[in-house]
């Protein structure tokens, strides 16, 4: 489970942040945080895996929170950050990047943009937490893997479908082929190769050649993104 701790001045849209994590499979909200000290305060006490962090604070900007945390680290706990904001300056996203953030979203955008990252950061953590030596292509992925703010399909694919077909991929981590996600997944074989396709035409899942019991190849796919 990821631990997400929300700092946001504005008390509507800090509720509505904690419901989209909340209702995203895998992670929990142990705080919420308005002010900069605040966050400072509950990120030292409840040690979160992930701070979605505002710009515009009351007391202190959110670039200047996250190089507090990272000052901190020295402790051993390390905490990755996602940029949530109004702020469109160019000169405040160079900071962020060079503060370490792991992506920013500029409101306003919907939940399935911010799920999207919440999902890529805890893959991102996970990846690093198995891997004992780095291989390039390694760092590759992990430095150019970012998934885009939202999820812009080819004509004919739909959002909910593609959901459901990335669930399906996340919870056999030794692949699918088309046939078994159908199954799985229950929709069509056809359906299923198509936005299995896609996934791997857009980097967000491999595909690899088996030989079956029949001696035909197929193609399986395993979620990487």
């Amino acid at each position: 489970m990821t631990t997400v701790l929300v700092v946001e001045d504005d008390f509507m849209v800090a509720k509505l942040h904690s419901r989209y994590v909340a209702a995203t499979d895998g992670f929990t909200v142990v705080g919420v945080a308005h002010t900069g000290a605040e966050a400072l305060r509950a990120a030292d006490e409840l040690r979160p895996d992930l701070v979605l962090l505002d710009i515009y604070l009351p007391d202190m900007d959110g670039i200047s929170v996250l190089r507090e945390l990272r000052a901190k680290e020295e402790g051993g706990h390390h905490v990755d950050a996602l940029f949530v904001t109004a702020a469109k300056d160019a000169h405040v996203v160079r900071e962020a990047l060079r503060a370490g953030a792991l992506h920013y979203l500029i409101k306003p955008f919907d939940r399935a943009a911010l799920q999207d990252q919440l999902r890529h950061a805890a893959a991102l953590r996970a990846r690093l937490d198995t891997l004992g030596e780095a291989r390039q292509e390694d760092v590759d992925q992990i430095f150019g893997g970012r998934p885009r703010a939202s999820r812009e399909l080819p004509k004919g694919l739909a959002s909910h479908t593609a959901d459901l077909v990335e669930r399906t991929l996340r919870a056999h981590a030794d692949g699918l082929s088309a046939a078994e996600c159908a199954e799985v997944g229950a929709f069509s074989r056809v359906s299923a190769r198509r936005y299995l396709e896609y996934f791997a035409d857009t980097g967000q899942a491999e595909v690899t050649l088996r030989y079956g019991g029949t001696g035909r190849p197929e193609h399986r796919y395993r979620w990487i993104a």
